[in-house]
């Protein structure tokens, strides 16, 4: 089955955010003080999660990445992975981390049927890692990113986000560092939802509104058919199939700017 929006665009992307919650602070991300974190009970369970899924496939979607904030902070996650990877008609299933909880976390993720993992990583000096993640470590994330090959995930993506272009320091050495390891490069542009400011990803899709195939759950359950648009549509009052429809319906044709969204709460 096809999910065709009004531009008959093919909708088959769900990124679900599983949590607002993040073990770094990365300066693009949020603010320095921090957010005000979702209460729990705001926060969907796997249940309202699973509903979800299992109506976009039946509708059409069969690819799921898995956001957050950073995913892996959620509690039971690797039981989230195996319940939507048995979801019939999901063929490609990812998520989206800063790889820090990858030691402990890949070989049961990969068991549970997660297969493609795309990592945070937007220079190789450690002190710069660490100022933009404000007290993030490096070595951290170059050991979950080793671990998470060794357990079997490819290809794996690193996103680097750049300033202006891919030739800048940080950039480059980061190239070298996939180029060294195997891994494939994703340039984002730093992008500012509240001034509309966005770009099409140098190595993926994002960005390019022309061919957009996606939509967005946050993790208190608000539908949204455009990360740079306020459009969003509460599943737990409408109900999934209602909010399904008006996210197709309304999806805009391009993405204009946003003052609700915010990059660590709907993983980007």
């Amino acid at each position: 089955m096809l999910m065709l929006d009004k531009y008959n665009r093919r909708i088959n992307y769900l990124r679900i955010s599983v949590t607002d919650r993040c073990n770094l602070r990365c300066i693009y991300c949020m603010p320095e003080e921090g957010i005000k974190t979702l209460n729990h009970e705001e926060i969907l369970n796997f249940s309202e999660i699973l509903d979800v899924v299992q109506l976009v496939v039946k509708q059409g979607v069969d690819k799921i990445r898995i956001t957050g904030g950073e995913p892996l902070v959620r509690r039971g996650i690797v039981e989230l992975i195996k319940q939507i990877a048995d979801v019939e008609g999901v063929v490609d299933l990812a998520m989206t981390t800063n790889a820090v909880l990858l030691p402990k976390f890949a070989k049961p993720l990969y068991d549970a049927g997660l297969k493609r993992i795309n990592v945070s990583l937007d220079t190789i000096d450690a002190l710069q890692f660490s100022k933009i993640t404000r007290g993030g470590n490096i070595a951290e994330t170059l050991t979950g990113i080793k671990v998470a090959q060794e357990v079997g995930f490819k290809p794996i993506k690193i996103n680097c986000v750049i300033q202006q272009n891919s030739n800048e320091p940080d950039a480059r050495a980061v190239t070298k560092y996939c180029e060294d390891n195997n891994l494939q490069i994703r340039y984002i542009r730093q992008m500012d939802l509240e001034k509309g400011l966005f770009w099409q990803v140098d190595g993926g899709e994002g960005g390019n509104c022309k061919s957009c195939n996606r939509l967005r759950l946050t993790s208190n359950g608000l539908l949204k058919p455009c990360l740079f648009s306020d459009l969003e549509y509460n599943i737990r009052e409408l109900g999934v199939e209602q909010a399904l429809e008006l996210a197709l319906t309304n999806k805009p044709y391009c993405g204009t700017n946003s003052h609700r969204n915010y990059f660590s709460g709907i993983g980007g």
